[in-house]
């Protein structure tokens, strides 16, 4: 079985392929802090609660948190007794880089760009509703020509809470109107409807740029609450696309396949 882990700045997010079907799924916290004997009991644990701790066999991962990188890798090492396949734009070639400084471009969105091309072999906008909202343009043949990054809608509400002297730190949930009756219902429009337009414009913009009608995929704990408000909602929401591309880089580097 094949452990995958996306280690993001707020979350990580590991995956369990049994064969090319994922079999389960965990989120926890990317803390800092925590040491590589911590990082390791904690996927023990987790494994072995699971009873599956007797069937890891591979695993790979991408992470945009560097000091965590190492730390995972030593982790997985010592207490999985297993080398790490990590994903980063000088371990993998699958993509025809089409920027101006490929070294700048983080795993993750490799990770999601590769996945977009091979699941669908057509222009892909993947957009990635995370600490940071982040746009991955790929062509059908698989050419990774960059993207948006922007603050996320968490990075939003936090702002607004640390920079004012009245504003509360809201929540992030669907708002009931456009048009706020009181400061939290207009703090969550304007976060959440004001994200959905925003994404809805770049869309637009990035699609004329392209030239094509692109698919567009979107993931991401706020993909569900941000696409009731777009203009033309997301041709699919896959919340897991990160972990699948993970495995298909590892099953083209590492089991050629």
């Amino acid at each position: 079985m094949l452990l995958s882990l996306d280690i993001g700045n707020t979350t990580t997010t590991i995956g369990l392929f049994d064969g090319d079907n994922l079999v389960d799924t965990w989120s926890i916290a990317s803390e800092k802090h925590r040491s590589e004997d911590e990082l390791g009991i904690l996927l023990i644990n987790l494994l072995t609660f699971h009873n599956y701790s007797d069937f890891i066999d591979s695993a790979c991962m991408c992470s945009v948190v560097e000091c965590l990188t190492e730390r995972y890798q030593n982790a997985i090492k010592r207490y999985l007794g297993i080398k790490p396949f990590i994903v980063t734009n000088k371990t993998t070639n699958l993509l025809k880089y089409n920027v101006d400084y490929p070294e700048e471009v983080g795993a993750d969105r490799i990770v999601n760009a590769f996945a977009a091309y091979s699941l669908y072999k057509s222009d892909c906008i993947v957009v990635d509703l995370g600490t940071a909202t982040s746009f991955d343009i790929v062509t059908g043949s698989g050419e990774f020509l960059g993207g948006v990054i922007c603050a996320g809608m968490k990075i939003q509400a936090e702002s607004l809470k640390k920079f004012t002297s009245k504003l509360p730190l809201i929540k992030i949930e669907a708002p009931k109107n456009a048009i706020g009756k009181n400061t939290i219902d207009a703090m969550l429009s304007g976060t959440v409807r004001g994200h959905a337009c925003m994404i809805s414009g770049l869309i637009e913009e990035c699609s004329k740029e392209l030239g094509s009608n692109p698919i567009v995929i979107a993931t991401g704990g706020y993909s569900e609450i941000v696409a009731q408000y777009m203009k033309k909602t997301f041709d699919y929401i896959n919340p897991y696309i990160t972990l699948e591309g993970l495995k298909l880089i590892y099953d083209a580097h590492v089991l050629n396949v």
